[in-house]
């Protein structure tokens, strides 16, 4: 019976960015070697400090990016969070993805690692793109 089920838990995640600028199998070794997680469905008005407070939880927190609005600057509802270690990363991939954040249910996923340009949203409005779709 057991034949019947397939694992997926090895298989590579289905989002591929795709303005990286490499090939996928690039990507997906980065993301195999990445202590950068993508911090999604943050409030507007959650603080650096909450994220850290939050984040730091699982282990020794590098930086966070704050994503931005690219025309008003202002907070978009997702951030980057760089740990010191892989393990640290894991451990939040496995304690704080799901957990309530100012009373939104947040989502973290592997990132490949920040670049500059990333920290501002992607839309044609300059926020996030899921977001011109609300």
């Amino acid at each position: 019976m057991s034949e019947l089920y397939e694992s997926i838990e090895d298989e590579p995640p289905l989002y591929v960015d795709r303005k990286w600028k490499g090939t996928p199998e690039e990507f997906f070794a980065a993301l195999e070697r990445s202590t950068t997680l993508y911090v999604g469905n943050l409030s507007f008005f959650t603080t650096e400090e909450q994220i850290y407070a939050l984040f730091s939880k699982c282990g020794d927190v590098r930086r966070i990016i704050m994503g931005l609005d690219r025309v008003t600057k202002t907070p978009a509802g997702f951030c980057f969070v760089e740990y010191e270690r892989r393990k640290h990363a894991e451990d939040c991939m496995k304690y704080v993805n799901g957990t309530k954040l100012d009373d939104r249910l947040i989502r973290t996923d592997w990132d490949a690692g920040f670049t500059p340009e990333r920290q501002f949203g992607r839309g044609t409005s300059g926020g996030q793109v899921r977001d011109e779709y609300r």
